[in-house]
């Protein structure tokens, strides 16, 4: 467990130095709460930052979990860094478990950046706390399954391109900007496949509605298990 801890430690820092993963994490799902906050423009029902707030809470999941958590594997994979630490007495097991501790961290300091802009932004959720936590939960392990899905069977420069395109697509047709009743009848219907709609639609119900949206929540926990699952089936070591 020591060598775990002292794994995520090192996965945490590494990530709070790199720029790019501090703009994906932090400053555009911020900008964008802010932004919109200020500037209503966004087809919605209500305050602009009740409505963005748990919308920019699921693009905070899916920025570390997915696009950060991928990028920065597949290309560790691609330099030899994932073989060389799974053979020390950390192990592959343990450099897993290290690179998710390091990702619940950053997903739960994310969080509290984004819910302290928001109530600075004069939000009033109608919040279920617990609900509002299970569906980050299980948003993290939908996308971070997706992650090490990507990071461990495509080339780096492959993965870095796929993943900052899902990225845009999950922000665009996931309900985190745009209600899916706004889309066309034919984006819509897509976008209700994404994993992003259910972690939305979850978040959403805790903290505007106060509720738990057991379909979603249902939809997300499987989408979860199905990525864990494959990338643990899939991942290639180099």
């Amino acid at each position: 467990m020591k060598r775990v801890m002292a794994q995520a430690r090192i996965e945490l820092a590494l990530t709070l130095r790199r720029g790019e993963s501090l703009l994906v994490s932090l400053i555009i799902p911020v900008g964008i709460l802010v932004f919109f906050s200020f500037v209503d423009v966004l087809p919605h029902e209500g305050r602009a930052v009740d409505f963005l707030t748990p919308g920019v809470l699921a693009l905070s999941v899916i920025s570390s979990a997915m696009t950060n958590l991928s990028i920065a594997t597949g290309f560790e994979r691609h330099a030899g860094v994932l073989r060389r630490l799974g053979i020390t007495p950390l192990g592959r097991g343990g450099l897993f478990l290290g690179k998710t501790t390091s990702l619940i961290v950053i997903v739960a300091i994310q969080a509290g950046v984004v819910v302290g802009a928001a109530f600075a932004l004069g939000w009033s959720p109608q919040a279920s706390a617990a609900s509002a936590v299970v569906a980050l939960v299980l948003g993290t392990a939908a996308f971070g399954g997706l992650g090490f899905l990507l990071a461990g069977r495509l080339r780096a420069e492959t993965n870095l391109a796929v993943a900052n395109a899902l990225f845009l697509l999950f922000l665009l047709l996931g309900g985190i900007v745009v209600p899916l009743s706004r889309l066309p009848s034919g984006l819509a219907d897509i976008a209700r496949g994404l994993p992003a709609e259910p972690l939305t639609t979850s978040v959403r119900a805790a903290l505007m509605q106060g509720a738990w949206d057991t379909g979603s929540l249902a939809t997300l926990g499987l989408w979860a298990v199905i990525t864990c699952l494959v990338a643990a089936l899939t991942f290639r070591w180099d």
